[in-house]
Formats: structure tokens, sequence, C-alpha cells
């Protein structure tokens, strides 16, 4: 199942966007305030801290409340290729895959952790 990185990316930013854009107003302007960045996998030295090469998404940095405390900004990464292997190459299935990640990983951000995630569909 060969994936042409650019593609992938162009489907994700679309993606991405359009999610965004369908957020009520507030968050939305919380939201886009918040890098969201695409590689293909987790690197090594995320794997290292614990990150498996499975990965679909990742929220690192403070979650919205705790913004001003720590130096480190905040940023949603996007595993491009572990989601499109999840897909098995369906365009469709990619695409919804990115909303389910993005929002679960926007989750994160929120203050939500796990169990909230899955009380509101997005495991």
């Amino acid at each position: 199942m060969r994936s042409d990185w650019k593609k992938l990316c162009a489907f994700a930013l679309t993606e991405v966007e359009a999610t965004l854009a369908a957020l009520p107003a507030p968050l939305r302007a919380q939201a886009q305030k918040l890098p969201v960045t695409f590689e293909r996998r987790p690197n090594r030295g995320l794997q290292a801290d614990g990150i498996a090469p499975d990965t679909l998404g990742l929220f690192t940095g403070p979650a919205f409340a705790d913004e001003d405390a720590v130096p480190v900004p905040p940023q949603i990464i996007l595993f491009l290729e572990n989601i499109w292997e999840l897909a098995e190459g369906n365009e469709m299935i990619f695409r919804d895959e990115i909303r389910t990640t993005l929002m679960h990983e926007l989750g994160h951000y929120l203050g939500l952790d796990e169990d909230g995630l899955i009380e509101r569909g997005l495991e």
C-alpha cells in the first residue's frame, strides 16, 4: 500500500481546514492558533519517549488552560502514513480518520483525558 506524501498532505490539509472551519466560533478561534503539523510516522525520539510506532496523532505541550505556565508551545502532530495504512488506502476513510484524530487531539488540548474522549466518540 504505497502512499504519495504530497497527496496525503494535501488531503490532510483540506480536512484539517474544513474541520476547524466547522467548529463553533469561540472554539474555532482557539483551535486555529494551534499549529497542526504532518509527519510520516513517530520518529525514533518520540518512540524512545514511549510513543507507539503506529500512533495516529499526538498533542504536545500544555493544555489550553495551562498555556501560560509552560515555555513549550502546544501543537498537534498527525502521522499521515499511519492514518493512510489504517484507512487501507481508501481516501474517504483517510479523510474521516484525519478529522477524528484532529478532534481527538484538540480534545487533549482542551483538557479532556482518554475517558472523556471515548465518551464523545473520539477514541
